[in-house]
């Protein structure tokens, strides 16, 4: 099995030129070559081959070209086999044969940009605390845990916050996690990150929220300085900082949540939530963007996979916060400050987030409802079926009603 060992990097100061140039030289190889690809779409002509000999071997013997020789060529390559990939995934989305979300055309790459290389076996080689790239030398790295076999390669990438990272593909052995009995269903929310079927809830970090007061600040300081001022660009680089550092925290959180749920549930369910349509919402947008529910959902869905755990994501039309998870009484729409309701045939007084959550683990077909004393009984839930072939796959997310 494949994985991505992820390390933070450190570049020395005469490290970073020819960094730059690499960057410079994979991004000029992609440009040229999606421009080649796309005169001969707009003119609805077929594409052309060989396109790696003239923006690579043949750009090379050209004076407007001639600096591409200063940076390793597989480097050069691998930028060219990215585009190769992004036209391939783009046609396949639209003939359906890419499963996932639909992807756009390959774009042309800015220098403002994300920056990313990518090295093959022949360029690099890993030591204790550095990596060796072809044309660049050691680079020392922060290595937080060792890498379990040798790499097959690796992605060098600078970020919006002037980052360096090495991103290292390799192969390792799956371990077996132990079973278990659990299963759990999960409700997401915005004053709870999560509530589960449980009972318990999961707190929200509210990690923008935190930080919206320096984050404006630096926005206002960064339209105050002029364009193309070294000013401005301290002043941008420490607007990126703070949202990198937001990211950080974001994911630090959503990955000991979802290794924490996997590990300790055999089988999980959740709501297939529209993400892309609820932050449309204007008075939520910015409450929902900061949870990150998408996120949670991939790293969720990755995770059940890799344990070997079931993961069922049940329909966008299921009416859980609308249902009684004790008896299956429908009590009609319900209004988002209905924090809590009684139901009208068995009496049961619910937590309508724990309601949803429960109205979702019977919907996945992992319990039986439990009346309010604690006696199960039938529920007019309808479970919705899921083929194996499409428990992990990552399904589009609909709109739910359930908030």
């Amino acid at each position: 099995m494949k994985a991505r060992f992820k390390y933070r990097i450190y570049p020395k100061q005469h490290q970073l030129e020819p960094l730059a140039k690499a960057f410079g030289c994979a991004r000029v190889v992609w440009n040229d070559a999606l421009a080649i690809y796309q005169e001969a779409a707009n003119n609805k002509l077929p594409f052309p081959k060989e396109v790696d000999k003239r923006v690579i071997t043949q750009a090379k013997k050209t004076p407007e070209r001639a600096w591409l020789s200063e940076v390793s060529n597989i480097l050069l390559q691998q930028s060219y086999r990215d585009l190769q990939t992004a036209w391939s995934n783009y046609f396949n989305s639209l003939k359906g044969k890419r499963k996932g979300k639909s992807v756009g055309k390959p774009k042309f790459k800015k220098k403002q940009s994300k920056q990313a290389i990518r090295f093959r076996k022949g360029g690099l080689s890993v030591h204790s605390c550095s990596v060796k790239l072809a044309k660049i030398g050691h680079i020392r790295m922060v290595v937080s845990r060792p890498l379990p076999s040798e790499p097959s390669s690796v992605t060098i990438i600078k970020d919006a916050a002037d980052r360096y990272f090495a991103s290292f593909v390799v192969e390792v052995e799956p371990k077996p996690v132990p079973e278990t009995e659990q299963s759990v269903g999960i409700d997401l929310g915005l004053k709870h990150f999560a509530i589960l079927s449980n009972g318990e809830k999961i707190y929200n970090p509210r990690y923008h929220k935190k930080l919206l007061k320096r984050i404006k600040r630096a926005n206002r300081k960064l339209s105050k300085c002029p364009k193309g001022s070294k000013r401005r660009e301290a002043a941008k680089l420490k607007l990126a900082k703070l949202h990198a550092n937001i990211k950080d925290l974001r994911n630090d959180f959503l990955h000991k949540l979802t290794t924490k749920l996997v590990r300790e549930n055999q089988a999980l369910a959740i709501e297939d939530l529209n993400v892309s349509g609820l932050i449309k919402n204007r008075k939520l947008s910015r409450a929902i963007a900061d949870a990150g529910w998408y996120s949670f959902r991939s790293m969720l869905t990755a995770k059940c996979d890799q344990d070997d755990r079931h993961l069922v994501v049940i329909d966008r039309w299921e009416a859980t916060s609308q249902k009684c998870s004790s008896c299956g009484f429908h009590g009609g729409k319900k209004e988002l400050n209905a924090r809590e309701w009684t139901c009208l045939s068995c009496g049961t007084i619910h937590d309508r987030d724990i309601n949803a959550a429960n109205n979702i683990k019977l919907a996945g077909g992992l319990s039986e409802s439990i009346n309010g004393r604690g006696r199960e009984c039938k529920t007019t839930s309808v479970a919705v079926s899921v083929e194996p072939s499409t428990t992990y796959r990552q399904l589009s997310l609909w709109e739910s009603p359930s908030l």
